[in-house]
């Protein structure tokens, strides 16, 4: 039976300055636009858009940048009791570069890891379908053991976990501790979205296979996996079976933020209990969406639209 509430995020809200034009590198850059970001945040967005109840549990500074985050993703409709504004931290901001492939980015951290048990409402677990988080969520305490703890939680009360495992070094330098963080979520049977440059970075080394990824999930104990290969498609795989999902050809005006709103179309298929492959396409339906707007993606995305594929294989 489906539940009340269709995902809780929770993890970064913050603001992203994405140069106005394509440029290889920040030191190229002079003009720089506001974005409202944070792919925890992006993600939840996304899901609102597209009709599902969205809740979000992020902490931003009480400040002029973070007063207008909280209001923007409240007018798309997510509903952010679980946002907390504080005194004592500035609204985090990353600066980042316009780009046709992947975003080269600088991160400047405050108020984001700053998460309260508190900001979750553990009253309303059972309604809940699905948790989710990123590696940037999970990357530097005091957030990385709250978002543990109410994810044990939240599995207990039978929601469905899923992990962006979207691993940087400017975010997370530790290694090793990244992939031990990421396993103890992934112990919990979640479902898990990774690139292929995600997969290079938190290992060092370029999958030789998709299966490499899928076996190390798995074994884990993941319940799903969604290895993104940028334009090329992607591949999705569970114990039972393996697809592959091509990439189409669109105009490229903004890559940034395509991995949230793939992942918001595929989770949006999860609930609405399409196929593994189903579940793919409508991922790259919400991409391509994505890929094709600079800034943000429209206020309401019509969920039909998502599924004008399915008949593909």
């Amino acid at each position: 039976m489906r539940r009340e509430i269709d995902i809780l995020s929770t993890g970064e809200l913050l603001i992203d300055m994405i140069t106005a034009e394509f440029v290889q590198s920040l030191e190229e850059a002079s003009l720089f636009k506001r974005i409202p970001g944070g792919s925890a945040a992006n993600l939840c967005s996304n899901m609102a858009r597209l009709g599902n109840k969205a809740l979000l549990s992020a902490s931003v500074g009480n400040d002029d940048v973070g007063r207008y985050l909280k209001q923007y993703v409240t007018f798309l409709g997510v509903d952010t009791s679980g946002v907390s504004l504080l005194d004592d931290h500035a609204t985090t901001l990353i600066l980042v570069t316009r780009s046709a492939y992947t975003s080269d980015f600088v991160p400047y951290r405050a108020a984001d890891n700053h998460l309260s048990i508190r900001q979750f409402p553990f009253g309303k677990f059972e309604q809940i379908n699905i948790f989710h988080t990123t590696c940037f969520g999970l990357s530097k305490a005091p957030a990385q053991s709250v978002i543990l703890d109410a994810a044990e939680k939240a599995r207990r009360a039978g929601c469905r976990l899923s992990l962006d495992a979207n691993y940087a070094s400017k975010i997370w330098p530790d290694q090793n501790d990244a992939q031990k963080i990421i396993r103890e979520y992934v112990r919990f049977g979640a479902l898990i979205k990774i690139s292929d440059v995600d997969w290079e970075r938190l290992f060092g080394e370029k999958a030789s296979s998709p299966d490499v990824v899928f076996d190390y999930f798995l074994r884990n104990n993941a319940s799903e996996v969604c290895y993104t290969m940028g334009a090329e498609g992607c591949w999705v795989a569970n114990d039972k079976e393996r697809h592959f999902v091509p990439g189409r050809k669109v105009e490229v005006k903004d890559t940034t933020g395509a991995g949230d709103a793939f992942w918001a179309g595929y989770l949006t298929a999860v609930i609405d209990d399409k196929s593994l492959v189903e579940r793919a396409m409508a991922g790259r339906k919400m991409a391509e969406i994505k890929i094709g707007h600079f800034g943000t993606l429209p206020t309401t995305v019509d969920r039909q639209s998502i599924y004008e594929e399915t008949a593909e294989s």
